[in-house]
């Protein structure tokens, strides 16, 4: 089933629930997709919709960070609770312990042995942790172990 699909059911229920913040959320999430889907000119592959998907999460994510920085506790809430909701659609994240044996993995299998190798252990890596895990811990292990 595609991610289009399963976002119409996921939206009928959460109307039938008269669920606003999730309908709200979902039909975002919807837009996302279809906006992508016009831009490339036919339908997305399950990797592409993975890719909105992690950019929806990125920019939550992103907006958390600023609202707590401003001290906009009230702004935060919402905005987690639909981290929650675009949670359900991508898929189980690793965590730290599984990111840094990729990364390891990865500079093994480069050769890397400096950070004047970033960019080829990252183009190693994103591959096989896009949509699995966020991009700034990636980015802070590579760094960390090429030191």
């Amino acid at each position: 089933m595609s991610l289009l699909t399963t976002l119409n059911e996921d939206i009928k229920t959460a109307m039938k629930a008269k669920d606003k913040a999730t309908l709200d959320v979902l039909r975002l999430l919807k837009a996302s997709v279809q906006n992508e889907q016009i831009a490339k000119g036919e339908d997305l592959t399950a990797d592409e919709e993975l890719s909105v998907l992690a950019r929806e999460m990125k920019q939550r994510r992103d907006s958390v960070t600023e609202y707590k920085a401003a001290g906009r506790d009230d702004l935060v809430e919402g905005v987690e609770a639909g981290m929650v909701v675009v949670e359900k659609y991508l898929p189980k994240q690793l965590d730290e312990a599984e990111v840094r044996q990729i990364v390891e993995e990865a500079i093994k299998a480069t050769g890397a042995t400096s950070a004047k190798e970033f960019g080829k252990v990252m183009g190693a890596v994103m591959p096989k942790t896009k949509g699995k895990a966020d991009g700034a811990l990636v980015n802070s292990i590579v760094k960390e172990l090429l030191k």
